[in-house]
C-alpha cells in the first residue's frame, strides 16, 4: 500500500553540556559541542504541512488533555443523540431500537507518533454506545414493547365494542320488530272488536226496528183462536194425509169456538171442500191465501170484506179429522199448491203461535 512521504526532518542543533550559550544568546542541546557533519544550525518551527500525518495504517498515541480530545467529545454526544432519535423512532413506530455500531478509533491523541508500548491504545468501548446505558436500552425496548400492546388492547377492545353494537343492535332491532307485530297485533284486535261491537250494535238496532215494525203489525194481525192447543206442524210426514205428509198447522180447540180473520181482506171461497170440510179462503191485499178448514159453520160469503179479528165461523170437525181443531194454510202467489208454512208467516207478522 502506497503512503506519503515522511515529513522533513529537523536540521541538527549542536549541543554542549553546558548551560552557556555559545555566543551567550541561545543554549544548545546534545551530547556535547558541535559536530562537524552537522549542518549549518537553524531554528525550525513546524508547520501544517511538515507535521501531516503519513496516510495509510498508522497508530496515534492517546493524547493526555484537550485537543482530539474535545473532538471525539463532540463526536460521542453525536452519537448519542443519534442513537436517542433512534431509540425515539422505534417507539415511535413500535419497532424495537435498533443498535447501531460504529468503530473507534484505535486512538485519538497526539499527531506525534509514540511507538512505546506503555501508553494506552484508545477506547475498547465503541462510540454507538456511549452514554446509553443497558437500563435506557432495555427502557426503549420496554417502551416500544408497552406501545405495542397498548395498541393490541386498544384494537381488541375496538373489535369487542363493535361486536357489542351489532349484537346490541340486533336486540334492538328484534325488539322493535316485536313491539311493531304486537302493537299491529292489538291494533287488529281491536278493530276486529270495534268492528264486533259494531255489528253487534247493528243488529241489535236492526232486531230493535224489527220488533217495533212487528208490534205495529200485531196490531193488524192476529191469531185465528184465542185458546187453542198445536196439534200437527207443517210439513210432518203420516199416513193421516193425503199427500203423505201436512200441509198446514193444526189449532186444537172445542168445537163452536169462534175463529177469526187474521188480516183485512176479501172473502173468494166458504163452503163444503171435500176432505176439508167447510172451509173458507180470505184473499189479502197482496194475493196471500189463508184457508180456514173443518169448520162447523161458516159466517161470511164470497166477496165479503172482512177486518182484522172479524169472526168469519166455528171451529168443528168436518172433512177427514180425527178431532175437533182448525186447519190452517197460508198460500202465497209464488207458492205452489202446497203452500207455505203458516208458523213462520205467522211469526213474520208479529204473532207467535
Amino acid at each position: 500500500m502506497a503512503s506519503n512521504p515522511a515529513a522533513p526532518e529537523a536540521p541538527s542543533v549542536p549541543s554542549q553540556r553546558s548551560n552557556e550559550t555559545e555566543d551567550g544568546t541561545f543554549p544548545t542541546f546534545g551530547f556535547g559541542g558541535r559536530r562537524i557533519d552537522e549542518g549549518p544550525w537553524e531554528e525550525w518551527n513546524p508547520t501544517a504541512d511538515s507535521t501531516r500525518p503519513v496516510r495509510g495504517r498508522h497508530r496515534v498515541s492517546k493524547q493526555r488533555g484537550g485537543g482530539l480530545a474535545r473532538s471525539s467529545t463532540v463526536l460521542g454526544v453525536g452519537v448519542i443523540a443519534a442513537v436517542g432519535a433512534g431509540g425515539m423512532a422505534s417507539a415511535q413506530t413500535g419497532k424495537p431500537p435498533v443498535s447501531i455500531s460504529i468503530p473507534d478509533l484505535a486512538s485519538v491523541g497526539s499527531p506525534f507518533a509514540d511507538d512505546s508500548d506503555d501508553e494506552p491504545q484508545g477506547s475498547a468501548t465503541a462510540l454507538s454506545s456511549v452514554g446509553v446505558t443497558t437500563e435506557e436500552t432495555a427502557q426503549g425496548a420496554s417502551d416500544a414493547g408497552e406501545a405495542l400492546r397498548a395498541r393490541i388492547i386498544l384494537q381488541a377492545e375496538q373489535q369487542k365494542d363493535q361486536a357489542e353494537a351489532k349484537v346490541q343492535k340486533a336486540a334492538q332491532d328484534a325488539a322493535a320488530r316485536k313491539a311493531a307485530a304486537e302493537a299491529a297485533k292489538v291494533k287488529q284486535e281491536a278493530a276486529e272488536k270495534a268492528a264486533a261491537a259494531k255489528k253487534k250494535a247493528a243488529e241489535a238496532a236492526e232486531a230493535k226496528r224489527e220488533a217495533a215494525r212487528l208490534a205495529e203489525l200485531a196490531k193488524e194481525y192476529t191469531l185465528p183462536v184465542s185458546s187453542y192447543t198445536i196439534t200437527s206442524t207443517f210439513g210432518q210426514a203420516g199416513s193421516l194425509w193425503s199427500s203423505g205428509y201436512h200441509t198446514g198447522l193444526d189449532f186444537a180447540a172445542p168445537t163452536g169456538t169462534p175463529l177469526k180473520a187474521i188480516h183485512s181482506g176479501t172473502v173468494t171461497e166458504a163452503g163444503w171442500s171435500g176432505s176439508y170440510g167447510y172451509r173458507t179462503i180470505i184473499t189479502l191485499d197482496d194475493g196471500t191465501e189463508l184457508w180456514y178448514a173443518h169448520q162447523s159453520s161458516i159466517n161470511v160469503s164470497v166477496g165479503q170484506k172482512v177486518g182484522t179479528g172479524d169472526v168469519i165461523g166455528r171451529v168443528g170437525a168436518t172433512g177427514n179429522v180425527t178431532g175437533a181443531h182448525c186447519h190452517l194454510e197460508v198460500h202465497t202467489s209464488s207458492s205452489d199448491r202446497a203452500g207455505i208454512d203458516p208458523m213462520a208467516w205467522l211469526r213474520s207478522m208479529g204473532l207467535n203461535p
